[in-house]
């Protein structure tokens, strides 16, 4: 008996792992390199890109009300597969178009049933498997989005292309492996709703506005005035990153940006370490060093030339996201107390994700938009300004945010 335990347990491992490996890989395949796509093959203008690329912060602000309302009537698992299909039908179409409306259209439908999904992957995992063993089911969404790159490089070996990154087929990869993880999210084991039918829904729980009173920490208030700031610089690269690297020239965009990914699995790792080691305030500095390093390191590649500073602004992406973003989740979840721990991650997400990194690509694109000449863009003025700002935010962090270490509620 505990031998067939066993292998159910290690089987329901596997599908956990494929859940992960085959929703990070759909997400990066095709929203990696779209900024790229948009500029230099579509030409839109560079405000039309910015609203294209908002569409993540659209469906990061949907996303908690569309998966409110699915977790009261749905499956997770059949919700999964649902949003995966739309997602795919909504690419087809969007690779389809030539023109900034109907292009836009599409593409933030494709995100509001896209970004639910993270959610959702992190639900269903949680559900079937002991909380501590998360990170490593986790790790194979990072995977995941690593294959992409190397599937990129396949695309073009194998059939012989001349460009991948800057063209319509990731869109059309993105739908295909939408449809192949909606099959493989059919066999993942039942995970019923979680939420009563009866139970009223909420804005103020969806959205973690219940959370502000959190606010009335000081230094809480500092992290999550800080942080929301910081997400300005970081859309920069996150999201026009494609569009940097090919003004830049550098070749095979999704896989060099992937470096950032293969840093990250093994950041993550470590940052638990670091955390208990430094505190959650030495933590967070370090993360926001790493951005100024990106943004430093940037603009010496902008200057000279020298693709070597572009790639170690790269690397340095799973530093600022293990240490600073995912260390003010683990920070955000010992401040607030036990009932009120999911929706202060909701008003982070809502905020930071949502509202912050809507501000910051249309403040990022208005900017491109500013210092475009022609078909060049001055890139090292935008990572200096880049590079002031953080190093303003890491200053402001380093006098004003003094928390209680290991405050636990």
């Amino acid at each position: 008996m505990d031998t067939l335990v066993s292998k159910q347990n290690f089987a329901t491992k596997v599908q956990l792992c494929i859940m992960m490996f085959m929703q990070y890989m759909l997400s990066a395949v095709w929203w990696v390199p779209l900024a790229a796509y948009l500029s230099h093959t579509l030409k839109l203008e560079v405000y039309q890109v910015s609203l294209i690329l908002s569409a993540m912060a659209i469906g990061a602000m949907a996303s908690s009300f569309i998966g409110a309302i699915a977790d009261r009537y749905f499956a997770a698992e059949k919700i999964l597969a649902v949003l995966n299909v739309l997602t795919g039908i909504f690419l087809l179409f969007a690779a389809k178009q030539t023109t900034f409306l109907p292009l836009m259209c599409l593409v933030v439908l494709a995100m509001l049933c896209h970004m639910p999904t993270q959610s959702l992957t992190s639900t269903i995992a949680m559900s079937h498997s002991p909380s501590e063993q998360f990170p490593r089911i986790r790790m194979f969404g990072s995977i995941g989005w690593v294959a992409s790159g190397i599937f990129s490089l396949i695309a073009l070996h194998v059939l012989k292309l001349p460009a991948f990154d800057d063209t319509n087929l990731p869109m059309y990869c993105g739908a295909g492996i939408s449809f192949v993880a909606a099959l493989a999210n059919l066999m993942l084991p039942h995970t019923p709703p979680t939420v009563e039918k009866s139970k009223k829904i909420s804005v103020m729980d969806i959205t973690g506005f219940s959370a502000f009173s959190l606010l009335k920490d000081k230094n809480y208030c500092i992290f999550m005035v800080l942080t929301f700031l910081s997400i300005i610089p970081f859309t920069l690269y996150h999201v026009y990153g494609s569009m940097i690297l090919a003004d830049e020239e550098v070749r095979n965009i999704t896989v060099t940006m992937n470096f950032g990914q293969l840093a990250e699995m093994f950041f993550l790792i470590i940052t638990t370490n670091i955390l208990v080691k430094t505190g959650i305030r030495n933590t967070l500095i370090f993360g926001l060093i790493a951005l100024l390093v990106r943004y430093l390191s940037f603009y010496f590649g902008a200057e000279t030339g020298v693709q070597s500073f572009y790639y170690l602004g790269i690397i340095v992406h799973g530093l600022i996201f293990g240490l600073f973003y995912v260390g003010g989740q683990v920070y955000t979840n010992n401040i607030a107390p036990k009932e009120m721990k999911a929706q202060a991650q909701g008003l982070l997400f809502f905020l930071v994700w949502g509202v912050g990194f809507l501000i910051g690509t249309l403040w990022n694109g208005r900017l491109i938009h500013l210092f475009k000449t022609g078909d060049t863009c001055e890139w090292s003025v935008l990572f200096m300004v880049s590079s002031i700002f953080t190093f303003c935010l890491l200053i402001l962090f380093v006098l004003f945010f003094r928390p209680i270490e290991a405050r636990k509620k």
